[in-house]
């Protein structure tokens, strides 16, 4: 009788192990941790200066925890997201109520986290003798309402303006339709649409028609800690709200002027969550909204979106 209770014991055991086992088998196969593991995400190329920077300082903190970001266009990345390829995305813009709808459905609880605070600089060639337009002008130049320089500029000597996007479905180019042209499809006659960031100031460079936007991370001076010398290839122009453009009511991308918001291009830099097993992907997006992480945010001229900001006067050289 002991021995039959006892080999009853011992089935029951191995079958409560091999429950348990199954149990817990990772979903998907993964085998993140919060801080270890490897995960692949997506961003929107126009971040990878700053995503680059705190994968890398986030993986010197966590030794055994690998980020693999894949660079591409904002509608790829998320799209990736829908369909379960990641389980992050960095973007310029939130979830749309479809995409949320289309998650929530399937048992996802989509989370969007704010992380920076970007300007997009409008760029034109050094060559070129105008610093300031208004949001007026650049949105009549996006619509092809103006086609050459004098439209802008009735003294210009300049010929047809050429316009220049990182990407076709980048975040910049959705910024431009949704914000400066209200939803209305760009329609300039001369545009072009390179694969990167750093093609965008490179066209400009040399060729003095052009104008660009861009995301400000990718224009400062590494070498200048203030955050107010830019990529001395390309102008910068300041721009502003009002009907006419002078120096004193247009502002450059620098980061006090995204804290004041006289600078009008500013977008916020979200982080796209749908990992519902809270692993990696969250504690990698835990660290970007750290203060060690928005340290580097700020370093690298975007405006972190948390934290106490210390204002201090500088004197800017235009030479």
């Amino acid at each position: 009788m002991k021995k039959r209770i006892f080999s009853i014991t011992v089935g029951l055991t191995i079958v409560l192990g091999l429950l348990l086992s199954c149990s817990d088998k990772p979903k998907n196969g993964r085998t993140d941790t919060y801080s270890s593991g490897t995960i692949k995400f997506t961003a929107d190329e126009s971040f990878s200066p700053i995503i680059d920077e705190c994968v890398e300082v986030f993986e010197s903190i966590y030794p055994q925890a690998k980020l693999n970001a894949e660079y591409t266009n904002e509608l790829d990345a998320v799209n990736m997201l829908m369909k379960e390829k990641v389980w992050l995305a960095i973007t310029s813009r939130r979830f749309t109520d479809a995409e949320l709808q289309n998650l929530k459905e399937r048992k996802f609880m989509p989370v969007a986290i704010p992380i920076a605070y970007d300007g997009l600089a409008i760029i034109v060639n050094n060559s070129n003798p105008d610093s300031c337009i208004t949001v007026k002008d650049f949105a009549r130049i996006l619509s092809g309402k103006a086609k050459k320089w004098k439209d802008v500029y009735p003294n210009s000597s300049m010929g047809d303006i050429d316009v220049v996007f990182d990407n076709a479905k980048s975040s910049t180019v959705h910024y431009c339709v949704d914000s400066i042209l209200g939803g209305v499809p760009i329609n300039s006659p001369n545009i072009e649409a390179v694969k990167k960031s750093a093609e965008v100031v490179d066209y400009v460079s040399k060729h003095k028609n052009s104008i660009g936007i861009i995301g400000s991370n990718w224009l400062n001076d590494k070498r200048d800690t203030t955050n107010v010398t830019f990529n001395k290839e390309i102008k910068v122009m300041a721009v502003s709200k009002m009907d006419s453009a002078v120096a004193s009511n247009s502002w450059k991308p620098y980061q006090y002027y995204l804290y004041n918001r006289n600078y009008p291009l500013v977008r916020t830099i979200y982080a796209l969550l749908n990992d519902p097993l809270h692993r990696l992907p969250w504690g990698f997006t835990g660290f970007i909204t750290s203060p060690q992480g928005q340290m580097i945010i700020f370093k690298s001229a975007l405006l972190p979106v948390r934290g106490n900001l210390t204002v201090r006067e500088v004197n800017v050289s235009s030479e």
